[in-house]
Order: C-alpha cells, then structure tokens, then sequence
C-alpha cells in the first residue's frame, strides 16, 4: 500500500517535469551540447556552473551555511560538511531551461535551451555521519562571432564558434565530531570536451573553397572541496549556523588536438561544410591547468519550519589559470548573494500556506576582463517549494523545487555585448527514511 503510494507520487512528479520539459522544447529550447550562449563563455572553462540545487539556487545562491530547509535536511552540494544531517534518505533530479537576449549596438539576438541539470543522492551511514553522491554540469561553452572582412577585392567571412561543456560526478563524505559542529569533503571526477572552431568562407566567390580549423579541448582529472559548518541556539526557537566552503588549486589535465578542413560551398545546407579533404591532424598538446582557488563564508538565521535568512561571500582566484594564446589574462571573483525563504503556516490545512516561498540576488565582480571593462554578473531570483503528499505515516515526504533567475552580464559600452537572461530550474525531491530495519512488516 506504501509502495504503491510511492509509486504514485514518483508518477505525478515525473509527468509534471515531462510537461514543463515539452513546453520549454515547444518553444524552441531543445537539448544540445550546450547550454550557453554567452559570448564571455569563450574565456577560461567557459560558463562556470555552481554547485547549486533549485532549493538554493531560488535564494541568491545562498549554501555555505544552509543544512536545513523547512525542519528538513537539505542535500547541499555546495558545503559537504552538511551531509552529517542527513537523517533522512534524499533523492534530488532536475532540468533546467534557459531564455537569454543577446545585444550589441542596435542588434540583438535571442535564444533558448533546454538539458538536465542534475542528480544527487544522500544518505546517513551512522549518526551524524552522512554521505552522497552525484552529478552536476561545471561549466558550458557556446559563443557565436560571426564579422566579415575585406581586403583589396577579396571578401571573407569569418566565424569563431565554441560549444561543449564540462561535468563532474562526485562522491562525499560529511560527519559531526561533536555537537553543533560538522565538517566534510567532496573528490569529484572532472571531465568532457571543449571545441573551438573558425570558419572562413568567401561569400562573393564560389569557385574558392571554405576553410575550418577545430581546436578540441579534452579535459579530465580530479579535484577536491570542502566545507565546514557551526549551529547553535540563540533562543528556543531561532538557530544560527555558520558556514565555510573552498577549495585549493586543483590540477587537472587537458589535450588539445587541431583538425583542419576544406570544403565546397553550396547554397544547399546539407551540402554546406561537407569537408572535402583535411590536412593532417596535428598531434594532441597535453598541459596540466589550474582551477581557481576558491572561499565562501556564509550565515543563516532561522526559526524552525517557518523562515530562514542568510548571505554568503564568495572569492575565486582565476590568476593562476594558464590562458591560451592570444587570451587575456584571468583575474579575481569576489560576489555576495543575499537570500531566504518562508513558510506562511506549517500547521494549516491549506495548500498555499505550507508553501516555502523563496527570495533572493545576488553580484559577482567576475574575473573576465574585456576591453578594459569588467564583465559583472548580477540577478534576482525567486523561487518555490511545492510539497506533495506525505506518506508512510509522514516518513516519505517529496517535493517540487522551481527556481528563477533573473539576470544581466556584460554592458553595451566599448562595442561590448550586454547579456540579459531567465534561467529556470525545476527540481524533485524525495526524503524519506530508508535502510531503517522495521520491528514488523
């Protein structure tokens, strides 16, 4: 009877993804190798990603000090010391949609993606002791630059294309050496592919053959965080926790292999770009790069089921990163995100007031530099925890997370191209208490 309740609540929540996953590619946003568009995405790995579930993700991007949501434990990926709460089983997947407006000048662009997001999975091995593992993207590439060039009576048309992105599967372990304070760890897998084309082509002349230069960027290793965490009473029913979350400067390694091709011109698109002939592949350059070192400090207050509030600071020191050739130099990441939820009545019998009502915004100073401006990133979020039925006697509880940013990188100064998006998350939860032994079945 359970199970098949269970079953039933899994269905639901899986039809009302599938829904809002076929209205999201309706509309144009269809899953591709990438899920940027970002012209600064050419720069470093590309688009970085964070460590961040919708749950978070709706609050500014608060999670250095955040292990509990509504008197429930929270599957932070983004702090590992917060899987010694786990006292429940929690099971958490998701997709996310994407709508961003290109401009530059008086042109603009618009564009849309749909992909999964993500998949985690925490549980407890022992008291205060927690563990969890998962998937979760690390950064995407996907710029587009197309400008047309003239010398003498020769015309050509170049475009510089990047697409791909990086993942990383994690493993982690979070325990509580004594009461109130936890600490923990994640060892994660990075890996995936990097691709960077230029295209010429000769649009007043047939009769030439187009060229195509590919630079493919393998990227693997390992890398490593970690996190620390401090709660503690300030009253009978508020609680304080402070968070820190970092890591050193991981190393990893990438090959980069050139393809060059030819091909004829045609008016036909599936004949254009059918490569004819290519040069020899050179061969594969392998270096060793540097991620950024990274720090967040954070603080939350909250007052049991019914509201939390908090704020992280965040660094990144990109210095060390080694650019490619012709790249400029990374610099430093510092940003803050301010955020919190609420929950008008958790005892009520309506619907909409045991609702988690999520607010947040978030700055970050990036560490792109362009034409000697540098590239910010800033948004408002909002967001939304949909509860579904309890079952099993209250054992099982699942939930819908959405989250909404709304935000804006880059400006329109110094030929620049401003970039304003609306990133959308949709995530389902599962908490429930699995592997307990029960006195009868």
């Amino acid at each position: 009877m359970y199970r098949k309740s269970n079953i039933l609540i899994a269905q639901k929540a899986i039809k009302i993804m599938l829904g809002t996953a076929f209205m999201l590619t309706s509309s144009g946003a269809f899953a591709q190798e990438t899920t940027s568009h970002s012209p600064y995405s050419k720069f470093g790995l590309g688009q970085m990603r964070e460590d961040l579930l919708p749950q978070t993700r709706s609050m500014g991007g608060i999670s250095s000090a955040v292990r509990y949501q509504s008197g429930l434990p929270i599957l932070n990926i983004a702090n590992p010391a917060s899987y010694s709460g786990l006292n429940r089983t929690v099971l958490d997947a998701g997709l996310y949609g994407n709508m961003t407006q290109l401009s530059k000048g008086t042109a603009q662009n618009n564009t849309a993606d749909f992909a999964f997001s993500h998949f985690g999975f925490g549980f407890s091995v022992a008291r205060n002791h927690g563990v969890a593992f998962g998937l979760m993207p690390y950064s995407d590439v996907g710029y587009n630059n197309t400008e047309t060039r003239t010398m003498s009576t020769i015309t050509t048309l170049q475009s510089k294309t990047g697409e791909g992105g990086l993942n990383k599967a994690f493993v982690g372990y979070g325990f509580s050496p004594f009461k109130g304070f936890s600490i923990g760890g994640n060892a994660g897998l990075l890996f995936g592919e990097l691709k960077d084309n230029l295209t010429v082509s000769f649009p007043n002349d047939f009769n030439a053959l187009n060229a195509r230069s590919q630079a493919t960027r393998l990227v693997r290793g390992l890398i490593v965080d970690y996190g620390a965490q401090y709660s503690f009473p300030v009253s009978k029913k508020h609680n304080i926790t402070l968070g820190y979350s970092g890591s050193l400067n991981n190393t990893v390694t990438e090959k980069t292999s050139h393809l060059t091709t030819r091909s004829q011109p045609s008016l036909d698109p599936d004949f254009e770009n059918v490569a004819l002939d290519s040069l020899p592949q050179t061969g594969e350059l392998t270096r060793n790069i540097n991620l950024p070192m990274k720090h967040s400090v954070g603080i939350t207050v909250s007052k049991g089921y019914d509201w939390m509030i908090g704020a992280d600071f965040k660094y990144a020191d990109w210095t060390s990163y080694q650019t490619r050739a012709g790249e400029s130099s990374l610099g430093k990441n510092y940003g803050i995100a301010l955020g919190g939820q609420w929950k008008p009545d958790a005892s009520s019998n309506k619907y909409w007031d045991i609702v988690d009502y999520r607010l947040g915004v978030r700055y970050n100073q990036g560490h792109i530099t362009v034409n000697n401006n540098r590239i910010d990133d800033m948004a408002i979020t909002l967001g939304f925890g949909l509860p579904l039925p309890e079952t099993n006697f209250g054992r099982t509880s699942s939930r819908i997370n959405i989250s909404a940013e709304f935000g804006q990188q880059g400006t329109l100064n110094n030929n620049l191209v401003r970039e304003r998006y609306i990133n959308i998350n949709i995530g389902f939860n599962i908490n429930d208490l699995w592997f307990q032994r029960r006195s009868y079945d």
